[in-house]
């Protein structure tokens, strides 16, 4: 027996009921938050790929001198 004292009927039952409860709400969190921070990296990957497709297609243009020109006056 612990500090708490005599335990109620269905006390420990419960208690433990709750402590699964709990870790079955951080085991889902845990695999969202790993399946969140994929999804971010893999957009951040598609966002650096975009990027890199604008400014090929500026050097095609020959538009980027002008738009770093602009970037640099304001």
């Amino acid at each position: 027996m612990d500090a708490r004292g005599p335990e109620a009927p269905g006390g420990r039952a419960l208690r433990d009921a709750a402590e699964n409860l709990l870790q079955e709400l951080q085991e889902h969190f845990q695999a969202l938050t790993a399946t969140l921070n994929l999804r971010m990296e893999e957009m951040g990957n598609r966002i650096e790929d975009l990027q890199k497709n604008v400014n090929d297609l500026m050097v095609q243009a020959g538009i980027e001198n002008s738009v770093k020109e602009q970037m640099l006056k304001t």
